[in-house]
């Protein structure tokens, strides 16, 4: 299953990811995204942050609401800065958590911004913290810092996007960025609870382990209309139509084959090691992700089985996903925002 995952957007179509994932199998169509992504920020090993040097930006502000970016005069140093500006009273955030938070960046050679989750539209992002798959000023950015905290990052480009810069932003290989960070929360890596019974006519489920779920067909015909039931109740908000939506997933295909049932599992966010994430109720994935998962609350555990017509149609995906199949998804919702 081609996909994207957990893409880290700066302004829309910016990818700060590294995963070089591609389009996800549940989108409704197979066009390639043009977006930039940043697998390799810089050819050369990313410096460690160091907690000041000079010259160093000035914050304003209150903590919630977009700050104030002060740039001084001068060419920055070549330190890769992570300074706590505030602390927060929350827990502190380890290594792999996947942190929500808000962000503005600015370059410094001239100050111009080049994105905010403050604007209107904008949504935290979600950082793997620690993580060397994305820009260090992101991973590192958020790691060891309490939840509550406001951070300045000072990003030289062995810290950002190396020496290949980023086109579609204006930014050169020779800029440093200039990030504050707002740490909002830690998102949970799966739906957590006790699990309902399913029914016997559909596919059996145990996605006890951070790993892609084992689903058991049964022997009987797929149903012929959308399934979209609640394992484990989460305690969030219910989605809303049109909010980025962050899950884990295993999908499989159901087949039956001279009386025998199997799940064909063709792809799973797990295996990737990061969640996936889509505008859900928007058409970017396939009609019965759309109509399963909206009204669902964050935390729960979502068992879709697709019938075709709200899948692929009669479109041939290959092998593991000839024409007319139904699918099944086991959906954990992480978050939305």
């Amino acid at each position: 299953m081609r996909r994207r995952l957990a893409a880290l957007l700066i302004v829309p179509a910016l990818l700060l990811t590294a995963c070089g994932g591609e389009d996800s199998d549940a989108k409704k169509d197979d066009a390639s995204s043009a977006s930039p992504d940043a697998s390799s920020p810089s050819a050369a090993p990313a410096p460690k942050p160091v907690e000041s040097a000079s010259p160093l930006p000035t914050v304003t502000g209150d903590k919630g609401k977009k700050p104030n970016i002060a740039i001084p005069q001068g060419n920055p140093s070549s330190a890769f800065v992570v300074r706590t500006i505030s602390e927060g009273d929350g827990p502190a955030v380890k290594a792999g958590d996947l942190v929500q938070a808000d962000y503005t960046v600015k370059l410094w050679k001239g100050g111009k911004e080049l994105g905010s989750s403050y604007d209107q539209g904008g949504v935290p992002q979600v950082i793997d913290a620690g993580a060397k798959g994305i820009i260090p000023a992101f991973a590192e950015g958020v790691n060891g810092k309490k939840i509550g905290s406001r951070v300045l990052v000072v990003a030289p480009p062995n810290a950002a996007f190396g020496a290949a810069g980023q086109q579609q932003l204006g930014v050169k290989g020779t800029d440093t960025l200039v990030f504050v960070l707002d740490i909002k929360g830690v998102m949970p890596k799966k739906a957590e609870g006790e699990q309902a019974d399913i029914p016997a006519n559909l596919p059996q489920v145990d996605a006890s382990k951070e790993e892609p779920a084992t689903i058991k067909i049964p022997k009987n015909d797929p149903p012929a209309k959308l399934v979209s039931d609640v394992l484990i109740e989460g305690k969030g908000p219910e989605v809303k139509n049109g909010q980025m939506v962050y899950m884990q997933y295993t999908g499989a295909a159901w087949k039956i084959n001279e009386g025998k049932a199997k799940a064909e599992i063709f792809d799973s966010s797990w295996t990737a090691g990061k969640p996936f994430n889509t505008a859900i109720g928007q058409g970017q994935v396939i009609e019965g992700w759309d109509k399963g998962l909206v009204g669902k609350k964050v935390g729960s555990r979502v068992l879709l089985v697709i019938p075709p017509a709200q899948a692929y149609k009669d479109q041939d995906k290959g092998p593991q996903l000839p024409a007319n199949s139904t699918l099944v998804f086991v959906v954990d919702i992480i978050g939305a925002m």
